[in-house]
C-alpha cells in the first residue's frame, strides 16, 4: 500500500466516521433557529459560527457530511452497478450485441452531463433520492466501456473457454468467473466518482436544485453565505473547505489505487 493510498484512505475513512456519528459530534439542532445569534463568528460557542438565521453553522456541516458522503457513495453504486452489467454483456457476446450498446454509450457521452442532470433533476423535482439516482444513471457510461475492455482480455483466457466445455450457463461465466477478474479498474472508477458525485450535488444545492433547506448541504450552505461574503466569511470558508478536502481525500485515494493495481509500477518496484 504506497503513501497516498494511505492517507487518502485515512481522510475519506473519516468523512465517512464523521457521517456516521454526526449526532455524537455536536449538541446543537442544525435546524435550530435562534435569531438573536445570527451571523456570531467563529468562538468557543460556536467554532464554525451562525449563519443568517442563527443556526449553529458546525452542526451544519456535521450533518451535510452525511449528504455529501451518501450521495457520492450511493450515486456511484449505481453507475457501478449499470456500468458492469452492461459493459460485462457488451465484451463477452461481442459483434452485433457490442456494437450497439457501444454505439449507445457514444450517444450517451455526447451529451454533456451536467446539462442532462439539470433536465433530469428539473423533471423529477429535487430531492435526495432523486440526485443520488440521476447521478448514477448518467456515470455509468465509463465504467461501462472500461470494463468492457477487461472483459474483452480476460474471455481469451483458458478458464473461460473451459467453463464453457463444462457447460455453464453464459450468465455463470460472465457474473461469477469474468467480472471478479475484471473489477479492480472498477474500484479505481467508484472513489474518483465519488469525488465527482459530490462536486455534482454541491453544484445542484448551491443552484437551488439539490437538497432543499432545512436539510442541511455544503452546497445549500454555500448558497446562503453568499449572500454574506463579504460580512460574514465563514459561511463560504468552511464549506468550501470541505468540499476541497472530501474531493482531494478520494481523489488522492483513487490514484493511489490506480498505482496499486498498476502491473507495470508493481515491475518497477
Amino acid at each position: 500500500m504506497n503513501r497516498m493510498m494511505k492517507i487518502g484512505m485515512i481522510a475519506s475513512g473519516l468523512l465517512v466516521v464523521l457521517a456516521i456519528f454526526a449526532p455524537l459530534l455536536t449538541t446543537y439542532d442544525y435546524k435550530a433557529q435562534n435569531i438573536s445569534e445570527r451571523l456570531q463568528q467563529p468562538s468557543l460557542k460556536h467554532i464554525f459560527g451562525t449563519d443568517e438565521f442563527g443556526r449553529d453553522v458546525f452542526s451544519r456541516m456535521v450533518y451535510g457530511t452525511r449528504i455529501s458522503i451518501s450521495v457520492g457513495i450511493i450515486a456511484v453504486l449505481i453507475a457501478t452497478f449499470i456500468g458492469i452489467s452492461i459493459g460485462a454483456i457488451s465484451g463477452f457476446y461481442g459483434g452485433l450485441i457490442d456494437n450497439i450498446i457501444m454505439r449507445i454509450v457514444d450517444i450517451v457521452l455526447t451529451i454533456p452531463t451536467l446539462f442532462l442532470i439539470l433536465m433530469l433533476i428539473v423533471f423529477l423535482g429535487p430531492s435526495l433520492i432523486n440526485i443520488m439516482v440521476v447521478i448514477g444513471l448518467t456515470s455509468w457510461t465509463d465504467i461501462a466501456r472500461i470494463i468492457r475492455a477487461e472483459v474483452l482480455s480476460i474471455k481469451k483466457i483458458a478458464y473461460v473457454d473451459a467453463a464453457k466445455v463444462i457447460g455453464l450457463k453464459e450468465s455463470t461465466i460472465i457474473f461469477k468467473h469474468i467480472i471478479p477478474n475484471a473489477l479492480a479498474p472498477a474500484f479505481v472508477y467508484m472513489t474518483f466518482g465519488i469525488s465527482g458525485a459530490i462536486l455534482i450535488e454541491s453544484g445542484l444545492s448551491f443552484l437551488g436544485l439539490g437538497v432543499q433547506p432545512p436539510v442541511p448541504s455544503w452546497g445549500n450552505i454555500l448558497t446562503s453565505g453568499k449572500d454574506y461574503i463579504e460580512t460574514a466569511w465563514w459561511l463560504t470558508a468552511f464549506p468550501g473547505l470541505a468540499i476541497f478536502v472530501a474531493v482531494f481525500s478520494y481523489n488522492l485515494l483513487g490514484e493511489g489505487l490506480r498505482d496499486y493495481f498498476n502491473p507495470k509500477l508493481k515491475r518497477e518496484k
